[in-house]
């Protein structure tokens, strides 16, 4: 299954990659397909919205979305959370 790792990043220390990257190798070793926004390049713009078209395009490309902890403070993970309920992917809610 292709998975995308969604959650808070602003506020966290380190973005909260580590968390980010310790789901993605959890999944990895499952066999399943991670698309870890941590592994993104920065988009030239630099900004949140940048960052939200690269998300938005991915979420719509996956199976399965994979919610990290704290992510309903997430303005962003919010918004992937909601496009993948409309378009009915499957939604995992991580510990």
């Amino acid at each position: 299954m292709k998975i995308y790792i969604a959650g808070p990043c602003t506020g966290i220390p380190e973005l909260n990659y580590p968390a980010f990257n310790a789901a993605a190798a959890r999944l990895r070793a499952e066999g399943h397909e991670v698309i870890n926004p941590a592994e993104n390049p920065a988009p030239a713009c630099g900004s949140w919205v940048g960052y939200m078209r690269m998300s938005v395009a991915q979420v719509a490309s996956v199976d399965a979305v994979y919610m990290l902890p704290g992510w309903g403070t997430s303005r962003g993970a919010i918004l992937e959370h909601l496009i993948a309920k409309q378009l009915e992917l499957i939604v995992l809610e991580g510990a």
